[in-house]
């Protein structure tokens, strides 16, 4: 079974790398990540400088099992304390980064063809702001030329019955015939627009990876590179 890794892989990689003197790969070992990225946090060409993180502040790790590593290249650090995962119960929705470009137009959509919803409840549902939606309201958004209504479950922002029950709950309160449901996109339209979503992101996805692969390829050459360069030297 693989081991636990730290809470925060990344900053506590860059706290290891600044504050001891273990090996790349002891350190990537332990935070699950590939030695590349150690090697980048270590030479400061990291696209995101990381605020680092002790791991024997949190329990993690000790001075002990620290020196352990130090003193063997070949020793792999244990985890000493399972971090403590934190649950979030409050606030507005999450919504992963690839997603949040899609936001605007599910606000979009509901304002089109659910008008009884109100912004509050918009914004729970969507996980976004009054501002937002009063912007895309009455379009001045800076990037309503590019907005285009669609359904939010389509686009993964909310459930299908997340969304059925806040339309009966405002469709109640205005004493609207729930029965009667507004204009929507056919199931021939949803399944049209989530293939050409899926295509997209796929698309995406690829090009990072191979984007990411070349990163690492060249890196790997300088690397070399600077090896034969320092040992012609010597």
């Amino acid at each position: 079974m693989s081991q636990t890794k730290p809470l925060m892989p990344h900053a506590t990689a860059s706290w290891l790398v600044d504050n001891t003197a273990l090996s790349f790969d002891q350190i990537a070992d332990f935070c699950g990540l590939h030695i590349l990225e150690v090697q980048a946090m270590a030479d400061d060409l990291a696209s995101s400088k990381y605020t680092g993180r002790d791991p024997i502040h949190s329990g993690e790790l000790t001075h002990e099992e620290i020196e352990r590593g130090q003193a063997d290249s070949n020793y792999r650090l244990k985890m000493q304390k399972a971090p403590v995962q934190v649950s979030r119960t409050k606030g507005p929705r999450y919504t992963p980064v690839s997603k949040r470009q899609d936001k605007p137009d599910g606000i979009a959509w509901i304002l089109r063809n659910h008008p009884e919803i109100s912004d509050a409840q918009i914004s729970k549902l969507i996980g976004t702001t009054r501002n937002t939606i009063a912007a895309i309201r009455d379009r001045s958004h800076w990037n309503i030329q590019n907005i285009q209504a669609k359904d939010p479950v389509t686009l993964g922002l909310c459930s299908q019955r997340e969304l059925d029950a806040v339309v009966s709950k405002s469709a109640k309160k205005a004493g609207i015939d729930a029965a009667a449901p507004a204009e929507s996109t056919t199931s021939d339209d949803r399944q049209a627009l989530i293939d050409e979503l899926r295509a997209e992101r796929e698309a995406a996805a690829k090009a990072m990876i191979e984007a990411a692969q070349e990163a690492e390829v060249e890196a790997w050459l300088e690397a070399k590179r600077a090896a034969e360069a320092a040992e012609g030297q010597g």
